[in-house]
């Protein structure tokens, strides 16, 4: 089916009209990116729309059939210019000399709530110069995952791009049956990855690199540019924001299963939701994409992937940097990893900090319980919020069972608590503040899909609006709050999920 041409007249669109629409990327250059036209979906319908999301952009309840139009490139703002971006990468440790935006349209950047940049893309949009013999389509299921695990890390708290709204549509799309074709508009400050870098630096196109790193220092890290050496500034902080991005995806059980450098956000955003999971029961070596039969990226080895990636980026940089100065600075990966893993451990488990007093053993001995028991990950914490240092509490809905290793180690907590300023209350309040009730498992997601796929969005948005507020318990969804059933749990999903 051939569709008519977008319109992209001035006021086609009033969605967006009041947001003022600067054109950074065409100061990168023809080099960076290519024009490219949007491929509309057959008969598209709204199918969810984020609030919170909506809300970056000082949209108030936008219109969803405005909603619909622009999602499917029918109407777009003139001041829009699709593009779709060259990177290189590599992945699964094997280095790829060019990659891209296969089906994703950068329709441009705005500027939202507080001044902040808002960078808007459109996946499953159509084809590209870099679509590799691929369709450049996105399928509703993929589609619904990634929309609601932009939102779902959010919530939690974990630094992410956004999605603003997904659309469904009757296009059909071959994957390993047929289904139907969706889009998502995705937002972030910036999609620049590691793969920029690598890209332009394996060509020894060091202006192109330059441009990259003025680019990101001009409008994301403004503070940086006064420094000796921005470059070098730039390769910093960037090493501590995805020091610390692992940490808190290692401990709300995280796992995102294609962490190629061409994955990885130059922002230290979790970025580009293909094969993830949230841990349930509790074992490091779960690998959450089924194609990764080496189990490179597993939950146990996402810190050092994280390093590994890094390495790559400060490679690219070596003309700006020296040697010396790139594995230097790679040496406080992790440090900076351990302190954020430590912090937010500790938050988790209720303990503060005090002089002299040394946590390692406990947390480890609890983790090794989990292991042990095959507990659930994150209800486990959940359920030790709830712990009275008095009382006792049986930790039942994390699935932990009584044994003599389970109250040794609760005595051990129970004393270490009694060294501690605060009332129980104070404890449990916090802890709660930083341990989901709620997370986007596998089974969660597929139970939406199912319905969806059926023409019933209502898990979706119910979904949506319970995962936006994860620690907060919402009134009849205790069905979300309970482990997987026994032959649901530790899921791997395709590439095409």
């Amino acid at each position: 089916m051939t569709s008519a041409a977008p319109d992209t007249s001035q006021h086609c669109n009033p969605l967006l009209q009041h947001l003022e629409m600067p054109n950074f990327h065409a100061g990168l250059g023809d080099d960076f990116a290519d024009p490219v036209a949007i491929q509309p979906l057959e008969n598209p319908r709204l199918v969810d729309r984020s609030p919170e999301a909506a809300a970056l952009l000082d949209l108030d309840e936008p219109d969803s059939q405005e909603l619909v139009s622009l999602l499917n490139g029918d109407c777009l703002d003139a001041r829009m210019q699709p593009l779709a971006s060259v990177y290189a990468g590599h992945q699964f440790g094997s280095w790829v000399p060019q990659l891209g935006d296969g089906r994703a349209h950068l329709l441009g950047q705005v500027r939202g709530k507080n001044g902040q940049l808002w960078e808007l893309q459109l996946k499953g949009s159509g084809q590209t110069p870099y679509s590799r013999f691929g369709d450049g389509r996105a399928v509703l299921r993929s589609s619904i995952r990634e929309y609601l695990c932009s939102e779902a890390m959010a919530g939690l708290g974990i630094p992410t791009t956004r999605a603003l709204a997904l659309i469904d549509s009757d296009s059909p799309v071959q994957r390993e049956r047929t289904e139907r074709g969706a889009i998502v508009l995705r937002m972030a400050p910036s999609f620049i990855r590691f793969g920029h870098f690598e890209l332009f630096a394996s060509r020894h196109r060091m202006d192109m690199v330059d441009k990259l790193i003025d680019h990101i220092l001009l409008h994301h890290r403004p503070e940086l540019r006064e420094a000796d050496n921005p470059a070098l500034a730039l390769f910093e902080d960037v090493i501590e924001r995805t020091a610390r991005l692992m940490a808190q995806w290692q401990l709300q059980g995280f796992c995102h299963g294609v962490m190629n450098t061409d994955n990885m956000s130059i922002l230290g955003l979790t970025i580009d939701y293909g094969p993830f999971g949230f841990l349930d029961t509790y074992n490091p070596a779960h690998i959450c994409n089924h194609s990764d039969h080496g189990g490179r990226y597993s939950w146990s080895r996402q810190a050092d992937i994280g390093w590994w990636n890094l390495a790559c980026l400060g490679n690219s940089l070596l003309e700006r940097i020296s040697l010396k100065q790139a594995q230097e600075s790679l040496e406080v990966y992790r440090d900076h990893y351990q302190a954020g893993f430590r912090s937010l451990m500790k938050a988790k488990l209720g303990l503060q900090d005090l002089p002299g007093v040394e946590d390692d053993s406990l947390i480890e001995d609890w983790l090794q319980l989990l292991y042990q028991q095959s507990a659930d990950f994150s209800l486990s914490f959940r359920s030790l919020s709830e712990f009275d240092e008095s009382a006792g509490h049986p930790l039942h809905k994390g699935g932990l069972k009584p044994s003599t290793a389970l109250n040794n180690w609760l005595e051990r907590y129970r004393q270490r608590l009694q060294k501690q300023a605060g009332t129980m209350a104070d404890r449990h309040s916090a802890m709660q503040a930083v341990n989901p009730l709620y997370l986007l498992r596998n089974h969660l997601a597929q139970r939406a899909i199912d319905r969806a796929e059926q023409g019933d969005y209502s898990e979706v948005a119910r979904l949506r609006k319970v995962l936006a507020t994860p620690f907060t318990r919402h009134e009849g969804a205790d069905d979300l709050a309970e482990p997987p059933p026994s032959n649901e749990q530790g899921i791997a999903v395709s590439c095409s999920s």
